[in-house]
């Protein structure tokens, strides 16, 4: 990769001309000056920094960025890395379990010294020891009703990496009420799904944009589909779409590129091959519908 800042004029061979050296250093100085970032940061995000489409004020809003992250699992993990990686000022991790022998195979923010240990709390060690800019806040108890509106409140956004039907369903509801961007990820053995959801904004034709019920109108009913425990999930996939949660988290902050609003993508790792199928908002949905009969989150009491 060029060492240069990059203004659309990277040298084929050999150094630039002055002209183009001296754009590419006025740039750079550009994005320091208007990300108000430490020397260590700067130095620690320059290959961000110089990308066009996220530079200094998108460093910037990553840093302003509070970002709760449901499951410090197999889909949170890659998540909480990368974003922590980015310089995301804020991570929450809300979770209620404890590291097992068996999540290390998938669950790479924790480690075999960490077995009994609270995630939540393994997990922020991990996020200190990658970036000590990174504020950690640790939520370890188990998302509910009754606390689900207040927790996620306090964040801009919401990446759902949860890995049973009750809590996606749950949170999805809950980011509505909030009016906050959910970024929601699913995973099979071989096979996995994310989409990000703004419900509570509309299209520029003024159409609702859809809910995850929309998608998923219900869950399926219990016993359906087997948990990983009994079917097996395959570890690095939860690192792919790890990392593609991670990247729409980004993409949501900074604001660059298409969302996946009203997008799923589909992945499947056996064929390694990826779909993306378009949905859109469903005027029978029982919440952002034209007779919405969920008006709060009591159906999940």
């Amino acid at each position: 990769m060029a060492a240069y800042p990059n203004d659309g004029q990277r040298p084929i061979s050999g150094k630039p001309d002055g002209r183009v050296a001296r754009r590419g250093i006025a740039t750079y100085i550009a994005a320091m000056l208007s990300a108000q970032l430490s020397a260590d940061e700067l130095e620690r995000y320059a290959r961000h920094i110089v990308l066009r489409e996220v530079g200094g004020p998108g460093q910037a809003a990553l840093r302003r960025a509070r970002v709760l992250v449901v499951g410090a699992g197999g889909l949170g993990a890659p998540v909480l890395l990368y974003l922590a990686a980015a310089g995301v000022g804020t991570l929450g991790i809300v979770d209620d379990d404890v590291v097992a022998l068996s999540n290390l195979q998938r669950q790479v923010i924790h480690a075999t010294p960490d077995l009994g240990a609270a995630k939540t709390g393994t997990a922020a060690a991990a996020i200190h020891r990658l970036n000590p800019h990174v504020a950690v806040a640790e939520h370890n108890f188990r998302l509910t009703a009754a606390n689900a509106l207040e927790l996620i409140g306090d964040y801009d956004i919401v990446a759902d990496g949860s890995d049973n039907f009750a809590t996606r369903y749950l949170v999805a509801d809950a980011c509505y009420f909030a009016r906050k961007p959910l970024v929601t990820a699913a995973l099979g053995t071989f096979d996995g799904t994310l989409t990000t959801i703004r419900a509570h904004e509309c299209a520029a034709d003024g159409t609702p944009n859809p809910t995850y019920r929309c998608l998923f109108p219900e869950p399926p009913p219990p016993g359906t589909v087997p948990a990983c425990a009994e079917a097996g999930v395959l570890g690095a996939l939860a690192g792919v779409i790890g990392s593609m949660m991670a990247l729409e988290a980004i993409r949501e902050i900074v604001g660059f590129g298409e969302t996946l609003v009203g997008r799923l993508v589909m992945i499947d790792a056996r064929a390694m091959r990826f779909e993306t199928l378009r949905y859109g908002w469903d005027p029978e949905n029982p919440l952002s519908g034209g007779h919405p009969t969920i008006k709060d989150l009591s159906v999940h009491a």
